[in-house]
C-alpha cells in the first residue's frame, strides 16, 4: 500500500480546507485509481488501508480514551519531556483548543481520509477482473462497516459532522463542496444504514479465512450496531438541552429538543440480536480456568485474558480489536522494574525500560467492588470508614498468593473483587511476573509489591521530579498485561503475543450495554436487565446482583428501582470496561462529565519510606491538580478553527 500511497494518497492529503475531508484525489490521479482497481492484489491492499486508520486508535500517546479521563495519572514527563508525548493527557487537564486541537480527527489525514478510500472501492471494484462477485461483495461489506466505524468515531467526538455519500467530483468548485453537518440522528441511521447493508452479507468470524478475521465480522458488525444505537439513545444525543439552539448556519436544528424514549427500545432490541447471533457462533465470556491454587486465582486468571486475545485462531470475547502498531511507549510506561538497579541484581525482573509511570489513580482503585460485590460504602460487612487503617488477612484459603500473610496491608487492599487484584497492583499485594514456580530450582516470579521509597518497587527519588518518570499515585496496572511474561522478557517477548491486541468491542460490553438499553426503556428493571449483567459478574467471581444487593447491601432498594439499576450498571460497566478507553465516552455519553471530571486526582505520598508516611496518616493526597471539564463545550471535541473557517462549517457550541 505504501506505493499507492505515493501514487495517489500523498496529493490527496496535502490539500488544504474544505477539500481537505471532501475531495477524493485531483484529477491526474483518475487514471492511476482506475488502473489499480483492475487487479485483485491491488484491491486488496485498498481494503487494507480503508483499515489503515485503526490502530492508530490503539497508538496509546493518541488513545484520547485511555488517557484523556480520570483512570491514569502521569506526570509532566509523558506530557512534555518523553520525546512522543501523550497529547491525550492534556484533554483531561483541561487543556483543549480549537485553534490546535489535540487528538482532532476532524483532518486530512484522518478519519475523513479513510472514509474517502471506502467510497473509492464503493465506485471501483466493479471494475477489478480477477475476483468472483461474491467475493467482491464480501470485501465490500467489510468497508462499508470500517465506513460506519469511522462515522460512528466521528459522531462521539463532535456530534453532528457532514456525511459523504460518495466523493465528490474533482471538477467541483470550492462552493460546491461546502457541505452542512448532517443532523446528529441522521448520522446516527447512516451509520445504521451501512451496518444493515454491511450484516447479511458478511460472514461470521468462524466462517471466515484467517487473514480475514482482523477484517469486520456479521458479530462484530452487529455489536457496532447496537453500540451506535446505545449511543444514540443516551443523553448527551437524545434530546440534551445544551444543544437544544445548535443549528446550520442556514437554522436547521442539528440535534432534536426532545427526548425519544423509543430510541432506547430500538438500542436494546439491538443488543439482543447481537447477543444472540454472538452465543449462536460460540462468542462467550472467558472463564473456567481451573488448575490454579485457589478459585480467586483462576478467576483472576479468567479477568486477565478476557482483553487478550493472541491470534485469530478461533472465538473468544473479543468481538473487534486493533494491534498496536507500536507497543513500546505502552509497555515502557505501563509496566515497572521490579528492582532498583543499584540495589538488586535478580536480572528476572530487572528491565530499565520499564517506567511505571502511567499510573491508575485512586478514584479507580476505590471504584473496584469489594468481595460481595457491593461498592466499598455499601456493602455492610465491609470496612469502609477504616479503609484507610492497616489490616491483615486471615484467611489464606482464599488470598493466598494474593494477600501476604502475617503483613500489615491497607485495608482498602483486603477483601476486594478479583478484578481489583486481576488489574491493579496495590502496595503489600503480589503480582505474577512470569511463570508459577513449580520446582524448587524456578524462579518464583510471583512479586510482592512493596511500594516505600527505596524498596523494590518504590521511588528512588526523595522529591517529586515532573521532567522525570516516576509513579505519581503508588499504584501500577495490570490489565493488559501477561502474567506469563517474566519483566525481563518485556517488550521483546510480547512481540510473539500478537503485538498485544487491544479491545475494541467486546462481549462484556455488549451485554452492559443490553442490560443498559433495557432498564432505560422499561418502568422497571426485570430480567432483561439482570441477566445480562449477571452473566458478566459470573465470570468476574461476584454474586448475582440482586443477591450481592439483597443479602450484602446497606441499600437494598436499589436493585429493583430503574433509577438504582442505572446507579449499578453504570458503575459495573465503569469496573470490566476500566483502562480500555470507555470511561472518557460513557462519561460524555451519560452527560455526566461535569460531575466527574473536575476533581483532582489522588494516590499515596510516593516518597513515603515507612507505612506511616506512604500512606500519609490515612489522608490521601492530591497527585494531578491539572483538571479541567467546561459543560457544555467540552461535551464535543472542537474542529480546527481555521478548517471552520475555509470550510464554512459551523463551529461546536462554546468553541
Amino acid at each position: 500500500m505504501k506505493k499507492l500511497l505515493c501514487t495517489v494518497g500523498l496529493s490527496v492529503l496535502l490539500w488544504c480546507g474544505c477539500k481537505d475531508y471532501l475531495d477524493i484525489v485531483p484529477e491526474g490521479d483518475v487514471d492511476t485509481i482506475e488502473t489499480i482497481f483492475e487487479q485483485r492484489s491491488q484491491v486488496l491492499e485498498w481494503v487494507e488501508t480503508c483499515y489503515s486508520w485503526i490502530p492508530g486508535m490503539a497508538n496509546i500517546p493518541n488513545n484520547i480514551g485511555l488517557t484523556g479521563a480520570d483512570e491514569l495519572v502521569a506526570n509532566d514527563y509523558l506530557r512534555l519531556y518523553r520525546r512522543y508525548p501523550f497529547n491525550s493527557l492534556f484533554i483531561g487537564d483541561g487543556l483543549q483548543s480549537a485553534s490546535n486541537p489535540y487528538c482532532g480527527k476532524w483532518e486530512n489525514t484522518s478519519f475523513y481520509a479513510a472514509i474517502r478510500y471506502c467510497n473509492t472501492l464503493f465506485e471501483h471494484i466493479g471494475e477489478t477482473h480477477n475476483m468472483q462477485e461474491e467475493e467482491k461483495a464480501q470485501w465490500v461489506a467489510e468497508v462499508k462497516a470500517v465506513k460506519a466505524f469511522y462515522y460512528f468515531e466521528l459522531i462521539r467526538m463532535y456530534g453532528s459532522i457532514i456525511l459523504i455519500p460518495q466523493n465528490i467530483d474533482v471538477t467541483a468548485s470550492t462552493e460546491e463542496m461546502k457541505f452542512p453537518r448532517s443532523h446528529v440522528d441522521t448520522c446516527f441511521n447512516e451509520v445504521v444504514r451501512l451496518l444493515d447493508e454491511a450484516i447479511p452479507v458478511l460472514y461470521a468470524y468462524n466462517q471466515k479465512e484467517l487473514s480475514r478475521r482482523g477484517y469486520f465480522t456479521k458479530e462484530s458488525a452487529l455489536a457496532l450496531k447496537a453500540k451506535a444505537l446505545v449511543y444514540q439513545a443516551s443523553d448527551l444525543f437524545n434530546g440534551n438541552e445544551f444543544y437544544a439552539d445548535f443549528t446550520n448556519k442556514n437554522g436547521e436544528l442539528l440535534f432534536s429538543k426532545v427526548k425519544d424514549k423509543e430510541k432506547w427500545r430500538r438500542a436494546a432490541e439491538a443488543c439482543d440480536e447481537a447477543v444472540r447471533v454472538c452465543e449462536q457462533y460460540g462468542w462467550a465470556l472467558k472463564q473456567g480456568t481451573s488448575g490454579k491454587a485457589t478459585n480467586l486465582l483462576n478467576v483472576m486468571t479468567d479477568v486477565e485474558n478476557s482483553v487478550l486475545m493472541d491470534s485469530y485462531d478461533e472465538v473468544g470475547e473479543i468481538l473487534f480489536q486493533s494491534k498496536m502498531p507500536n507497543t513500546d511507549p505502552y509497555i515502557e510506561n505501563h509496566l515497572y522494574s521490579y528492582i532498583l538497579p543499584r540495589l538488586e541484581t535478580d536480572w528476572n525482573h530487572r528491565n530499565d525500560k520499564l517506567l511505571g509511570c502511567l499510573s491508575p489513580s485512586l478514584k479507580m482503585v476505590e471504584m473496584y467492588y469489594t468481595e460481595n460485590g457491593l461498592p466499598i460504602d455499601m456493602d455492610k460487612n465491609w470496612m469502609f470508614d477504616d479503609r484507610y487503617q492497616m489490616g491483615r488477612e486471615t484467611d489464606m484459603t482464599v488470598y493466598t498468593k494474593v494477600i501476604p500473610e502475617g503483613t500489615d496491608v491497607l485495608n482498602l487492599h483486603l477483601r476486594r473483587e478479583p478484578r481489583f487484584y486481576a488489574c491493579i497492583a496495590a502496595d503489600r499485594t503480589y503480582w505474577q511476573r512470569g511463570g508459577e514456580k513449580v520446582n524448587a530450582w524456578d524462579a518464583d516470579n510471583n512479586l510482592l509489591v512493596q511500594a516505600y521509597r527505596g524498596e523494590k518497587f518504590g521511588s528512588v527519588y526523595a522529591s517529586i521530579v515532573t521532567q522525570t518518570a516516576q509513579n505519581q499515585s503508588g499504584y501500577w496496572l495490570k490489565k493488559h498485561t501477561y502474567s506469563d511474561i517474566r519483566t525481563n522478557q518485556y517488550p521483546q517477548n510480547v512481540q510473539t503475543k500478537a503485538n498485544a491486541p487491544f479491545p475494541l468491542l467486546r462481549l462484556a460490553e455488549l451485554y452492559l450495554m443490553q442490560a443498559e438499553a433495557w432498564n432505560e426503556y422499561l418502568d422497571e428493571p426485570d430480567n432483561r436487565v439482570y441477566d445480562p449483567i449477571d452473566k458478566v459478574r459470573e465470570r468476574a467471581g461476584i454474586p448475582d446482583v440482586r443477591k450481592a444487593w439483597t443479602e450484602y447491601s446497606t441499600h437494598p432498594e436499589m436493585v429493583t428501582t430503574k433509577m438504582g439499576m442505572r446507579t449499578i450498571i453504570r458503575r459495573e460497566t465503569n469496573i470490566e470496561l476500566a483502562f480500555e478507553g470507555h470511561r472518557f465516552w460513557n462519561l460524555r455519553r451519560w452527560k455526566i462529565a461535569h460531575e466527574e471530571l473536575n476533581e483532582p486526582l489522588y494516590g499515596w505520598n510516593v516518597l513515603g519510606e515507612d507505612a506511616e508516611t506512604f500512606y500519609n496518616h490515612g489522608e490521601p493526597v492530591i497527585v494531578w491538580r491539572k483538571r479541567g471539564f467546561s459543560a457544555p463545550k467540552d461535551y464535543l471535541f472542537p474542529i480546527r478553527s481555521e478548517e471552520a473557517q475555509v470550510s464554512g462549517v459551523v463551529q461546536n457550541p462554546g468553541w
